[in-house]
């Protein structure tokens, strides 16, 4: 019975925007796996690295190739607005100059707050408006109760997620191989 889904060469052919959903994802599944998981990607870890990921959210942040690969998972899942409004509001911290402090608050606020945002985070009505207004007179804490959301919304489901993702059980097989090597 002839396919109804178009075959390889035809998904070869067609522009990405082209393409059935479900193609897509694989394609973009099959060029996250062969970036992330292939042996030159191992080879830069070590074994017990890779393996301290798994205790805690905290503990994967603060590997920097744990970040990289925890933020290219979200990313391929069109989800990584939480771990970059997260990562954006520790730069905002370190900020020194009032000036520039106000005007990076307000580019954050637009682009990861306001209802409707590009990159809007999921907090609620009550912390959204508590924000507009430190905002207006901002300092480093001014972002915290949504930084604070979004940490808890990530260790409770996107970071399970990646634990269970065929990527960091890809990682964890090819640095396992490693080992017995």
């Amino acid at each position: 019975m002839p396919s109804l889904l178009p075959g390889t060469k035809e998904l070869d052919n067609m522009s990405k925007e082209e393409r059935p959903p479900q193609a897509q994802r694989k394609d973009l599944k099959w060029r996250f796996h062969c970036k992330f998981a292939k042996p030159p990607m191992a080879d830069k870890l070590k074994p017990s690295e890779t393996l301290l990921w798994s205790q805690s959210l905290e503990t994967l942040l603060k590997s920097k190739n744990g970040m990289a690969t925890f933020q290219a998972f979200l990313k391929s899942e069109f989800s990584d607005e939480n771990i970059e409004f997260w990562l954006i509001c520790e730069d905002f911290k370190k900020i020194r100059c009032t000036s520039r402090m106000s005007s990076r608050a307000k580019k954050i606020f637009e682009r990861y707050i306001e209802a409707e945002a590009p990159k809007e985070i999921n907090i609620d009505h009550k912390t959204r408006e508590i924000i507009k207004q430190n905002v207006q007179a901002p300092n480093k804490c001014c972002f915290d109760e949504a930084q604070r959301i979004v940490y808890g919304l990530m260790e409770k489901d996107s970071y399970p997620r990646f634990l269970r993702s065929e990527v960091y059980r890809a990682l964890l097989e090819s640095v396992s191989d490693m080992i017995k090597g």
